[in-house]
């Protein structure tokens, strides 16, 4: 039953007029009144970069759609959340983030724009979650994500009245939307990426599933002379075997949700390490 009393939050960081985005705000409206904030242009990878005050920021009001407030602002994701947040009509009680597309699942987390508008959020003690699909493509089928996701948004809702400071959830779909076998908690996978750069080719970006046309003409200035043109692509290394790692949920067919937190100290292991070194000791 929608509750006219939750004010939800939405951005992300594929730009306003990414599909994800519009699904989202559907599946959303059922649950309460929404507002989305979301970038004017394309932001992978930004994590939580902010766009600081030497940049002219465009805000700009799109109107009422399905019952959704719509706007976008020519800023970093986590940018939009504070826009949200400095000027609340009224305060959101959660942000929600996405619909990626691609995948956020293990260190892709770290530099993801999706989740770092979570982080934002959780920066602000509110709720927040990141949801994601492992497919970049900007036709991606998002009907496993309608299917599912309104009971997990649910679920999170409720914990999250109950979380300690900082927490944000990482959900990532498979891209199986009619086989998908269920849902798992589990931990953030461990890897990294090697070879990641490469001399800018658009037929690997088509194999990808998308292609330069549809980004913004920014993201293609004209070269100077002397520059060369590069990409980043990169090969996956897999550091991780344990069991629960968000992406082997996702590569066996089941959609991960991860509990994330934007308080980064490592304790209590090195911390430990550390109180009981030299570097605790007076002068």
């Amino acid at each position: 039953m929608k509750n006219k009393t939750l004010n939800i939050l939405i951005t992300n960081d594929d730009g306003y007029e990414a599909k994800g985005i519009k699904v989202l705000a559907r599946m959303m409206s059922k649950f309460g009144n929404v507002r989305v904030i979301a970038p004017k242009r394309h932001q992978s990878g930004m994590g939580m970069a902010v766009s600081l005050g030497i940049k002219r920021l465009s805000y700009k009001e799109l109107g009422i759609v399905d019952g959704c407030r719509w706007s976008y602002l020519d800023a970093t994701p986590a940018s939009c959340v504070k826009f949200g947040i400095t000027f609340p009509d009224p305060l959101p009680d959660i942000v929600v983030s996405g619909i990626n597309h691609g995948s956020n699942a293990a260190t892709a987390a770290c530099y993801s724009g999706t989740l770092g508008a979570a982080q934002e959020a959780a920066l602000n003690k509110i709720p927040a979650i990141g949801v994601s699909i492992d497919n970049l493509s900007k036709d991606a089928d998002f009907s496993g994500v309608e299917k599912y996701f309104p009971e997990i948004f649910q679920t999170l809702l409720e914990q999250s009245r109950d979380s300690h400071f900082g927490v944000y959830y990482n959900v990532n779909f498979p891209n199986t939307p009619n086989n998908i076998k269920g849902i798992r908690t589990g931990h953030m996978g461990l890897g990294r990426w090697v070879r990641e750069f490469a001399s800018w080719d658009p037929e690997v970006l088509k194999e990808a599933g998308f292609s330069p046309e549809q980004f913004d003409p920014s993201f293609l200035p004209p070269l100077e002379e002397g520059e060369e043109p590069y990409m980043m692509v990169g090969d996956f290394v897999d550091y991780d075997n344990a069991p629960g790692a968000d992406h082997h949920l996702n590569r066996d067919g089941y959609i991960s949700v991860t509990a994330h937190n934007i308080v980064t100290v490592d304790e209590p292991e090195t911390m430990k390490l550390m109180k009981d070194s030299s570097l605790n000791k007076d002068f």
